[in-house]
């Protein structure tokens, strides 16, 4: 299932049942699980290290040196887990030595065009729309969906089960389950669709829905809402995680 009009490093280690198509370069020290398929013109650097059952299309690039002007050359990884989907044109950067590699879970679906930038982590579950643009080190939690042509500035996190409009830019992290929109990005509310599309109850739509009328529409700053939301609202792991995303910001949240 190797096309002999593909290029294989000696030295890169292929698992079992992979698909690679004419014109695909595979570099040195990269390794290849099992069950994938590379479509044509896909090139694949040293550090890369692919799971299993992931496709990927043509023109995507897995592994290039990061854009980043600090980076020396030391050995690091673009880690990618199993069952993805990669687009045509998707760039993965490997990782500096900051955090040592860059990190893209499983399940995930990166549309055409899309970059992952040096030290960034994208969790499981994830729909990254065409021509997204993610800075280095930014952090996206699981079943997140961000929109086509979002910027994302470096060190920002998004939390899980949010939903970023097309088109957007930000600089600031955004929390989970909630919906980002307009320009300036700003706080739409909270990704009920999304949620009971995952299955959670209405209890914990409502109480998530509660402790964001307190974090936005109350007008105290953070710390005091954040104290109210655990006075006020039912303690669930959903709410822990708005808190703790919340407190741990080192960047703020969007307004």
């Amino acid at each position: 299932m190797i096309s002999p009009l593909a290029y294989i490093h000696p030295e890169a280690v292929i698992g079992n049942n992979v698909e690679v198509a004419p014109f695909v370069f595979i570099d040195k020290n990269v390794v290849i699980g099992d069950n994938n398929t590379i479509m044509a013109n896909a090139t694949i650097l040293p550090g890369s290290r692919i799971g299993n059952n992931n496709t990927i299309f043509p023109g995507a690039v897995i592994g290039a040196i990061p854009q980043d002007l600090k980076f020396n050359g030391e050995e690091t990884t673009a880690e990618i887990g199993d069952n993805n989907t990669i687009r045509e044109n998707v760039t993965i950067n490997r990782g500096t030595a900051a955090k040592g590699k860059t990190v893209v879970g499983n399940n995930n679906l990166l549309m055409e065009a899309v970059h992952v930038a040096h030290d960034a982590i994208i969790g499981n579950g994830c729909i990254i729309g065409n021509a997204t643009k993610m800075a280095g080190e930014i952090i996206i939690d699981d079943n997140a969906i961000v929109s086509g042509a979002v910027l994302m500035h470096q060190f920002c996190r998004v939390g899980g089960y949010v939903m970023i409009q097309g088109g957007c830019r930000f600089s600031k992290d955004i929390p989970p389950y909630i919906i980002a929109g307009r320009e300036p990005i700003a706080y739409s509310g909270v990704n009920i669709i999304g949620m009971r599309r995952r299955g959670f109850p209405n209890e914990t739509i409502q109480n998530i829905h509660n402790a964001y009328r307190i974090i936005y529409q109350s007008g105290l700053n953070n710390t005091d809402a954040l104290q109210k939301v655990e006075e006020e609202i039912p303690m669930s792991p959903e709410i822990e995680y708005i808190i703790r995303f919340i407190r741990e910001s080192e960047r703020g949240i969007i307004k």
